[in-house]
């Protein structure tokens, strides 16, 4: 299992992947609104996607009603998460 510090602004123009923070969080964005747990399931689908896991194995595992969250992926471990997330950033330009 692996534990990703994410910062979210919910309610932007488009689902993606923004970049690494200094602090290694990592920031993404989702159209949908902080309401009724909507954001955080744009998230952990965000999250499952770039990682090409299932959406049932990404949870919040912290910070469900605030911006700063900390989400478990089960199956995978952190270094392999990494790789695929900066991978993703590298096919975009910073953003995916």
């Amino acid at each position: 299992m692996t534990r990703l510090a994410v910062r979210v602004q919910p309610g932007a123009r488009a689902d993606g992947l923004v970049g690494w923070m200094a602090d290694g969080t990592l920031k993404l964005t989702v159209r949908a609104a902080p309401e009724d747990g909507r954001a955080n399931r744009a998230v952990t689908a965000l999250i499952a996607a770039t990682l090409g896991v299932r959406v049932s194995a990404v949870r919040v595992q912290r910070g469900a009603a605030s911006r700063s969250k900390v989400v478990e992926v089960d199956g995978m471990n952190e270094s392999t998460a990494r790789a695929l997330i900066a991978a993703a950033l590298e096919g975009t330009g910073g953003r995916a």
